[in-house]
């Protein structure tokens, strides 16, 4: 469907209009939604006169700076992983012309029958990005930038969320498990991290790695925050025992391709783990903001799931039991409303 008939939208003339000047020919009539996203962004679809797709961001400035999109693509593109490619840009207004990884993402497809291969093609894909990271090319993923993160979680979720004012020695608790994470999550060694690699930013494509969007935020960082951005997705849980398959499986060819992993699996496990708790707490306040902030409340249901993974990881580990409790008096403690963790 075009968006002839769709009510004014003065970015969507600009966009049709820009696309228009381009070298790369389009036809700009039938620009029409490709998807939308978490924040400011709109992807759109369009045709092209021999019959294939490209992919139009619109990144509405102030809100939103494409730069770093344009220069993500460049370095991650160099290390052999299939990421779109920039076409034509208008960095003033936002704009920009991309090729078309196609409409499957993993989430789409993924199923018992198909789960295995699409993750181990996804565990390939994150070592050949890891193994040519280098330092100074991406922003450092450093402590203030973890801990901004980690204050979503009592800023949104506990305060906005649930409707909660932590008493100072809750606050203390709080701040010595953050510090536990931190002190893990900074200790690993660091490659490049997209930030977001999970089954909604993962396309299937033919040739079996996968086409990998949204990574305009991506940084360099801790070795294991893709892994478990793969595996304790937001958007779709697997079995214990399938998850910790596939650690093992990221370890053993991380090892085997030169990648500094801890050098037993038990250890892994844990950097897995601590570095999971640390992205959990933050997703648990990015959705609670979409909520209350933004009026996106289709992240409500997610958020069960992500509370599952940070109590289940947390219950595990001596020095992470204080937030085990501390979550559990607070949930019983919250109004309801509609729905229960």
């Amino acid at each position: 469907m075009s968006l002839n008939n769709s009510p004014a939208d003065p970015r969507l003339s600009q966009l049709q209009a820009w696309l228009s000047t381009l070298a790369v020919p389009t036809r700009a009539e039938t620009l029409r939604p490709a998807s939308a996203d978490a924040s400011f962004r709109r992807y759109f679809r369009v045709d092209t006169p021999d019959g294939k797709t490209l992919i139009v961001m619109d990144a509405p400035p102030p809100q939103e700076d494409v730069r770093p999109f344009i220069h993500v693509a460049e370095v991650f593109g160099k290390t052999g992983v299939s990421v779109p490619k920039v076409l034509a840009q208008d960095v003033d207004h936002g704009f920009l012309l991309l090729s078309d990884l196609g409409t499957t993402t993993y989430l789409n497809q993924l199923s018992n029958d198909t789960a295995h291969k699409l993750y181990i093609d996804a565990i390939d894909a994150l070592v050949l990005l890891q193994t040519q990271s280098k330092p100074d090319v991406l922003p450092e993923y450093d402590r203030p930038l973890l801990s901004r993160e980690l204050q979503l979680f009592p800023d949104w979720y506990i305060a906005r969320h649930l409707s909660v004012t932590l008493t100072d020695d809750q606050k203390n608790t709080l701040g010595k498990v953050f510090d536990t994470l931190l002190a893990n999550n900074l200790a690993q060694a660091q490659v490049f991290v997209h930030r977001d690699y999970h089954s909604r930013n993962l396309m299937v494509l033919p040739a079996g790695n996968p086409g990998i969007i949204d990574f305009q935020d991506a940084v360099y960082g801790p070795i294991t925050y893709d892994l478990v951005s793969l595996l304790r997705d937001a958007y779709i849980q697997w079995d214990e025992e399938m998850v910790l398959d596939w650690v093992i499986r990221y370890w053993e060819r991380a090892k085997r391709a030169g990648l500094p992993v801890a050098p037993d699996i038990d250890t892994f496990y844990r950097d897995f783990e601590f570095m999971g708790l640390q992205r959990h707490l933050k997703v648990l306040g990015i959705f609670a903001r979409l909520y209350h902030r933004d009026g996106k409340d289709a992240y409500l249901k997610d958020m069960p799931l992500v509370m599952e993974y940070t109590l289940k990881a947390a219950r595990r580990y001596n020095a992470l039991i204080p937030l085990v409790r501390l979550i559990e008096k607070l949930e019983d403690k919250a109004p309801q409303v509609g729905y229960t963790f």
